[in-house]
């Protein structure tokens, strides 16, 4: 038995719910966990840097199944991929590169889609049974065909001081992977907004009304406003590129 932990963007839906059914199924004794299904809808990008910040406090062994699957039913793959200390079960879009490639990818196998299944809901008919099934101790191999190389990659932008934002959160924080800057105040910049904003220690520290910069769990930069939502203020989306100086 090993842990499966679940990482989709189906919300409160029964889909969580129908995967959970067939792990059991197959494994009754199966454990699963769900890291989080509140990505936004077909939003890879942003799935690829939870899951990057957030797989690594599980312990060794953890099966990860991902679903943001926009593709779902084309030609993309299915894959999972063993890297040195999990396995990570998805759809080969990018939404499992960024964590797969750091903790070291060893093989990827791409798992075969049988034409029965559902061509809308392959986390259930394809990644949560593969998962199951290695819960109760077939191999990765056993399962899909050794391929050379995940096809699709994301790689966040980084380059001096510009990066991009990666997440936005429930409570309306602009989560960027810009590293800390100690400065007292920073100039944030994108490509519809440039003003100076305050730096802070903690969100108590932040003024009562406007935008203040934090550096947050991840230990990257992120634009807040003190009991109100920053991402409603400002309009930015995922992947939108952001200067803080």
């Amino acid at each position: 038995m090993k842990l499966i932990v679940l990482l989709t963007d189906f919300g409160e839906s029964e889909y969580v719910g129908m995967m959970k059914g067939v792990i059991y199924s197959v494994d009754p004794d199966a454990k699963v966990e769900d890291l989080t299904h509140s990505i936004p809808p077909q939003s890879v990008r942003e799935g690829a840097w939870v899951l990057l910040q957030s797989y690594k406090y599980y312990p060794r062994g953890t099966v990860f199944v991902c679903v943001v699957d926009p593709g779902v039913g084309t030609e993309r793959d299915a894959v999972i991929v063993d890297t040195k200390n999990y396995k990570f079960i998805g759809p080969d879009n990018g939404l499992l590169h960024p964590a797969a490639e750091q903790d070291g990818i060893q093989q990827v196998f791409s798992i075969s889609i049988e034409s029965s299944v559902s061509r809308t809901f392959h986390g259930r008919d394809v990644f949560a049974k593969a998962a199951a099934h290695i819960s109760i101790g077939r191999t990765s191999e056993s399962i899909g065909k050794e391929k050379q190389k995940l096809d699709d990659r994301i790689e966040f932008y980084l380059k001096e001081r510009v990066g991009e934002i990666v997440r936005i959160d429930r409570f309306g924080n602009i989560i960027t992977n810009l590293p800390p800057l100690e400065k007292p105040e920073m100039l944030f910049s994108t490509t519809t907004v440039q003003e100076k904003i305050r730096v802070c220690g903690t969100f108590a520290e932040g003024p009562d009304i406007g935008l203040f910069v934090v550096t947050g769990s991840s230990g990257t930069l992120e634009i807040v406003s003190k009991n109100t939502s920053a991402a409603a203020e400002l309009y930015l989306k995922i992947g939108d590129r952001v200067s803080l100086e």
